[in-house]
């Protein structure tokens, strides 16, 4: 699958977070933002799928932009959609739980002193022991084993010296065994993994499975990898997962995220806004006809910015604007004129004849023709 072909289709694109898209002082690379925020304006779905909880992966996808969108967590055992004006700031979709009692008790059978930690969806762990600040997400607090082992869990963290030796003989208790170096594994239940909740997701969103990509480094990695229709591993992943992917990128180190993501986009001029550029992104590989449809909130600001095509005589969302957000209609039509757009006209200084009042997707709004129809 080559680049071109990918720009003007709708891509599922899922990436792991750590090693990927924060480094390991948890630092995200110059220019992933920005570049991110390109790939969704051209109509792509950008979904994370992290082996981190929920509490985890919750400050990261804001610090990327991705308050709106899919999440796949804790190596698959959770599916949830971000949505910043949820309360909690996202919807819970799908949980795969299973009963921890097997696998702890086969764990203290073969390491006697493991430290064991249960997963509490979006608030932290309950533990058997205290975890140093690092190893965990989120808040701790520690119970009786009898306590971890009483309900159904969604993911349950085992660490002691050397436990990835027992991976397979934990694995026979019926649970999914993900190691996490020599000494840390994730457990979690059978057939749950990176892999099988995305394809729930591509399913939803009908995306075909060969309009699949995702970008990794770990063991975690390894059945995502396979499942999408193009598969690229970092730079710094061990062997088996390069050895697994269709393409290896730079390492984190490197930002080596950044040219696959450019891969996604057509070429835009760099001398553009990041408005700007979104939006001759979006009406560039949009299959139609495109207007650019804006929502305010309580201020004069914009709430929301999508670009909408005309496709089969019906008018589709192609894609979220993210840089239009929070900036005016007037910043809008200006980012447009530089975009080189048909339209805007008019008289600076006033609103142009071009935006008209649309109605039917919550509070009214107004769209501004980008395209001749």
């Amino acid at each position: 699958m080559n680049a071109a072909t990918m720009t003007c289709t709708r891509t599922l694109v899922a990436l792991d977070i750590d090693g990927t898209l924060v480094d390991s002082e948890q630092k995200v690379p110059a220019g992933t933002v920005p570049a991110l925020d390109l790939v969704r304006a051209a109509g792509h779905e950008v979904v994370l799928a992290s082996g981190r909880s929920l509490t985890g992966l919750l400050p990261i996808a804001t610090r990327l932009g991705l308050t709106h969108g899919w999440a796949v967590c804790s190596n698959g055992a959770l599916t949830v959609q971000l949505d910043r004006s949820a309360p909690s700031g996202y919807h819970v979709i799908e949980t795969h739980t299973f009963d921890p009692e097997p696998v702890i008790r086969r764990a203290l059978d073969v390491a006697p002193s493991v430290r064991v930690a249960v997963e509490e969806v979006g608030w932290g762990w309950r533990t058997n022991s205290v975890f140093e600040p690092g190893e965990l997400n989120g808040q701790q607090k520690t119970v009786l084993l009898a306590d971890l082992m009483a309900e159904p869990a969604a993911r349950i963290a085992l660490t002691a010296p050397g436990i990835r030796r027992y991976t397979d003989a934990l694995r026979a208790t019926g649970v999914t065994v993900a190691p996490q170096g020599p000494d840390w594994l994730d457990v979690t239940a059978q057939g749950v993994n990176k892999a099988a909740a995305l394809d729930v997701i591509r399913t939803h969103l009908g995306i075909p499975a060969d309009r699949t990509m995702a970008v990794g480094d770990g063991v975690n990695d390894l059945d995502m990898l396979a499942w999408a229709g193009r598969s690229v591993a970092m730079g710094q992943a061990p062997a088996i997962v390069r050895s697994a992917a269709g393409e290896t990128t730079d390492s984190i180190d490197q930002a080596g995220v950044l040219p696959v993501l450019a891969s996604l986009v057509p070429t835009v001029d760099r001398t553009l806004s990041s408005l700007a550029a979104q939006i001759a992104t979006a009406e560039r590989t949009a299959p139609g006809p495109v207007v650019l449809r804006v929502w305010h909130g309580s201020g004069p600001d914009l709430a929301r910015c999508e670009a909408w095509a005309l496709q089969d005589g019906r008018w589709v969302m192609h894609a979220p604007i993210p840089s239009g957000v929070g900036v005016t209609m007037r910043a809008i039509e200006t980012a447009a004129l530089d975009a080189g757009m048909p339209y805007p006209r008019g008289d600076e200084g006033r609103r142009r004849a071009q935006w008209r009042s649309v109605t039917g997707d919550g509070p009214a709004g107004f769209e501004l023709p980008l395209s001749g129809l």
